[in-house]
C-alpha cells in the first residue's frame, strides 16, 4: 500500500515524538531545544530504513486485519455454499469459528506474512526514492502530486509482482470447504495442475485495481493532511485519521475490481459452471462479464462492507507503523553518527 507523510524523513521523521518542538507549554528554552533536535535530523532516510519500516508496516497491517480479510474473500463469492452465506462480518467470524474451528479465519496467514514483508519493503523504498527524484525534476525539491502519483504507480508494479502469488494462495485457503489444508499443499497443487501462470492470472486485474486505489487513497490522504496536519509534523493521530478515511474511500471505489480479482484467483467451480465456462477463467474483461452474467450490477459490490471495514484500519495501521519505524530508525542512525 502506498503511504506518504511530508518529506522523505525531513518533516515526518523530523518531529520529536515527545512534543518538545511544539509551541507553548515549555517556555522559550524548551522550544529552542526542540527546534535544535528537529534541525539535526537527517534530511532523508536511508533505503534500508524505508525497507525495514515498510516491511514492519506490511506485516502488522495484514496480520492484524487477516480475519476480516478472510470474511471479505468469502463474502465476494459469486455462488456461495448455503452453509457459507453471511450477513455481517461479526456474524461471519462467529459462524466460521463455531463450525470450522477457532483458528480457521487465520488459515493462510503465514503465506501472507511471507509476501507482505518483502513486498512492502520494496514498495516503500521504490516509492520514497522515486518520489524524491521526480519531485526534484518537476518541482525543484518541492512537493509534486504528479511525481507522487507516478512514484506510487511504479512502486505498485513491484509490490504486486511479489504479492500476487501470495494473494492467490491466501484466497484459495480462505474459501469455504477449500481442498487445501496448508500453503505448501496449495502451492504444490496449483503449480502441478494449473502451471506457474496461475499465480499471476489476476496480475493485470490487481494492477488495474491497485493503481487507481493508490491514486484515490493518496489524493484523499494529502487533502486530509492539509486540513488536520498542515505543518506535516510527526503526528500519529493525523496519520491514523487521514489514512483510515482515505483507505475507506479508495476501497469502496475499487470494490468491483476486487470482486473480479477474487474470481480470477479462486476460480470458483460453481460460478464457472453456472456461467458455462469450461477450463479456467482468465482476463479482466472475461471476469467482468462473468460477474455481471451471474449477479448483475450488484455483483460488482459484493463484500463492499467487509472491504471497507478491512481497508480503513489497515491503512491507518500501515501509516502509523511505517512513520513510527521511519522516525525511530532515522533518529537511531543520527545518534550513532553523533557517538562515533
Amino acid at each position: 500500500m502506498e503511504l506518504r507523510c511530508g518529506g522523505v524523513g525531513s518533516q515526518a521523521a523530523g518531529r520529536r515524538m515527545d512534543g518538545d518542538g511544539r509551541d507553548g507549554g515549555g517556555g522559550g528554552s524548551s522550544k529552542d531545544a526542540g527546534s535544535d533536535d528537529y534541525e539535526n535530523l537527517p534530511t532523508s532516510a536511508s533505503v534500508s530504513t524505508h525497507m525495514t519500516a515498510g516491511a514492519m508496516a506490511g506485516i502488522l497491517e495484514h496480520s492484524v486485519m487477516y480475519p476480516v480479510d478472510s470474511v471479505k474473500t468469502r463474502m465476494q463469492s459469486l455462488t456461495p455454499d448455503p452453509k457459507a452465506r453471511y450477513t455481517s462480518i461479526y456474524g461471519a467470524l462467529k459462524k466460521i469459528m463455531r463450525t470450522e474451528g477457532f483458528w480457521r479465519p487465520l488459515r493462510g496467514l503465514n503465506v501472507m506474512i511471507m509476501g507482505a514483508g518483502p513486498a512492502h519493503a520494496m514498495y516503500f523504498a521504490c516509492y520514497e526514492n522515486m518520489k524524491k527524484t521526480l519531485s526534484d525534476v518537476f518541482h525543484h525539491q518541492g512537493n509534486s502530486h504528479l511525481a507522487n502519483g507516478i512514484a506510487g504507480s511504479m512502486a505498485t508494479l513491484l509490490h504486486d509482482a511479489v504479492m500476487n502469488p501470495a494473494e492467490v494462495v491466501k484466497q484459495r485457503l480462505q474459501m469455504y470447504n477449500s481442498q487445501h489444508r496448508s500453503a505448501l499443499s496449495c502451492i504444490s497443487t496449483v503449480w502441478r495442475t494449473e502451471g506457474l501462470g496461475a499465480f499471476y492470472r489476476s496480475y493485470t486485474t490487481q494492477l488495474t485495481m491497485n493503481i487507481p486505489f493508490q491514486s484515490i487513497h493518496f489524493i484523499t490522504y494529502e487533502f486530509l493532511q492539509e486540513q488536520v496536519n498542515p505543518r506535516r509534523d510527526y503526528n500519529p493521530q493525523s496519520h491514523i485519521i487521514s489514512g483510515g478515511l482515505a483507505g475507506a474511500l479508495a476501497a469502496a471505489a475499487t470494490t468491483p475490481l476486487d470482486v473480479c480479482k477474487t474470481l480470477l484467483n479462486t476460480q470458483e467451480n460453481m460460478a464457472l459452471s453456472l456461467a458455462n465456462i469450461s477450463g479456467r477463467l482468465s482476463g479482466m474483461a472475461n471476469a467482468f462479464r462473468t460477474v455481471y452474467q451471474l449477479n448483475g450490477l450488484a455483483g460488482y459490490f459484493k463484500g463492499i462492507q467487509a472491504r471497507v471495514i478491512y481497508q480503513m484500519p489497515s491503512t491507518a495501521i500501515s501509516w502509523s507503523v511505517y512513520e513510527f519505524f521511519k522516525y525511530v530508525l532515522t533518529k537511531h542512525q543520527l545518534e550513532n553518527r553523533t557517538l562515533f
